[in-house]
């Protein structure tokens, strides 16, 4: 199957219609990490049809849940999920957290190269980030346990705002060691199209 293809393809099963322009802004955000990957390791998955799934899909299974405003991505490594959710979601405005000066350079560039108007880079440790605003939403994928994003997520939270944890199977000695400080709203099993594998989002307020 063609990559167009099978993007669409998935994007059809989780239920988001984008037009061709994000969908090919999408692929050639795929095609920027395996270049960059060659030199600067930014991701362990090297084919890009398994990308799609892993990567694009995994990330946008989330979109439904993410509300419009201001969203932090949290340890953004390559830009996952905060790239792809910028491309899907043009209600969101998106900040790149990443302490790796080299995973950095790669974000700034994939956001000139595909004109991402409302997607900003900070390169800072998450525990010296202090912006001027806070933000709506703050989401973490692959980052740390739920006690460490809630710690660091939370500082960045504006009143009312949810922080958002991307998870493989259901953390629950996780949860079960979160303390007081959070509340967890819910804990939503994804259903990322073609992948076995379990995802669940946890979704957290300030208690």
């Amino acid at each position: 199957m063609m990559l167009a293809d099978a993007l669409a393809e998935g994007l059809r099963a989780l239920g988001l219609d984008l037009p061709a322009s994000a969908r090919q802004q999408l692929l050639d955000y795929l095609a920027l990490i395996e270049k960059w990957n060659k030199t600067y390791n930014l991701t362990a998955i090297h084919a890009r049809e398994h990308m799609i799934r892993e990567h694009l899909l995994d990330s946008l299974a989330v979109a439904p849940h993410i509300s419009a405003g201001l969203l932090l991505d949290l340890g953004s490594g390559a830009g996952l999920p905060g790239i792809p959710l910028a491309v899907a979601r043009p209600d969101l405005n998106v900040t790149l957290l990443e302490s790796s000066a080299k995973k950095c350079a790669f974000l700034r560039q994939v956001v000139i190269e595909l004109a991402l108007g409302d997607v900003d880079v900070a390169c800072q440790r998450a525990e010296a980030y202090r912006p001027s605003t806070t933000f709506d939403s703050v989401i973490a994928r692959a980052f740390a346990d739920l006690k460490t994003i809630a710690a660091l997520g939370f500082p960045l939270l504006a009143p009312g705002g949810r922080l958002f944890a991307m998870k493989g199977v259901e953390p629950i000695e996780e949860l079960s060691k979160l303390g007081r400080a959070a509340h967890v709203e819910s804990v939503i099993r994804l259903q990322v199209p073609g992948l076995s594998a379990q995802r669940h989002l946890v979704v957290m307020t300030k208690a």
